[in-house]
């Protein structure tokens, strides 16, 4: 019952999570593009369309968090779980396409710069500010799930955004330098590529079935081979089934006359809670000389 609690918590948890991170940014956005047009401020208009990014981010997160809890079926024997991941790469690469769109519009701004309504920058972007720490104080938990962190870094580079965005519109108030409208935006495209690189890394690997980075695939194999009668491990695979779920498959052999399922019970909550792999398959093999496993050369895949 405490386990089916949690999981119903963690659910309700990013459900508003989610509700309220779309509707404030989507207020955001609203807000920036309005007043980005009247003030003729290329860096709060930048500012909007990376907002504008983090809603379309956010919607397909929260409908790949939904997809992950529906049950498995006779052609997704997995169910939907992977839909995380897929987000998540789709998040990152759609993020730079933005960045690139928004640093070409900084550059030609620089040859031709605009005066800006600085006080109008000045207020909305303290606007946006509040609101974009708001949203990532809903995303803080639960970091070691990649959808709910690459949503917290999203709300925290917009939160850093909006501060260098006041920033400048303080220094075109006092000092002018149309320029510096620009070089904000383009500044923008540059902190955006750097705090997405990670994930569109983290993204891609998962993907490809890479082991996942907090699973440390030596000390796994390291801690099969110590299980009691068991002589050789190999064909041992991890990957990751979504952002918050791994899987093992992996061939013991063993030279006991028999592996009670006790054992072997005992061998799957060890890999859960040492190293948090939700999902093995283990294959008990008997040491036979007449007989040697196919799949018990390295170079196999």
């Amino acid at each position: 019952m405490g386990h089916q609690h949690s999981h119903s918590h963690g659910h309700v948890h990013y459900d508003r999570a989610f509700a309220i991170g779309i509707s404030l940014n989507v207020l955001v956005v609203l807000v920036e593009i309005f007043y980005g047009l009247q003030s003729h401020s290329l860096a709060l208009l930048s500012d909007a369309g990376h907002n504008a990014t983090d809603v379309l981010g956010l919607v397909i997160a929260g409908v790949a968090v939904w997809l992950g809890r529906r049950n498995p079926t006779e052609r997704r024997t997995y169910g939907y779980r992977r839909s995380s991941i897929l987000a998540s790469l789709f998040n990152a690469v759609f993020l730079f396409v933005v960045v690139g769109g928004l640093s070409w519009a900084a550059i030609e701004r620089l040859s031709h710069p605009e005066r800006v309504a600085s006080d109008t920058v000045i207020i909305v972007a303290a606007v946006g500010l509040v609101l974009n720490l708001a949203t990532a104080y809903l995303f803080r938990r639960d970091q070691h799930d990649l959808n709910m962190r690459g949503a917290y870094l999203h709300m925290m580079s917009d939160a850093l955004i909006s501060l260098g965005v006041i920033v400048a519109g303080v220094i075109m108030h006092f000092v002018g330098w149309p320029w510096l409208d620009a070089v904000v935006s383009l500044t923008i495209g540059i902190i955006i590529a750097l705090t997405t690189w990670r994930l569109l890394v983290d993204s891609f690997n998962l993907a490809m079935d890479a082991v996942p980075e907090n699973i440390d695939l030596r000390a796994v194999s390291e801690y099969l081979t110590k299980i009691p009668g068991v002589c050789e491990v190999h064909d041992l695979h991890v990957w990751a089934m979504s952002t918050t779920e791994s899987a093992l498959t992996v061939h013991l052999v063993t030279v006991r006359e028999s592996f009670d399922n006790l054992l072997l019970d005992e061998v799957i909550a060890g890999l859960h809670a040492h190293f948090g792999i939700h999902h093995p398959t283990i294959q008990i093999e008997r040491n036979e000389d007449e007989r040697e496993c196919a799949l018990s050369d390295p170079a196999h895949v």
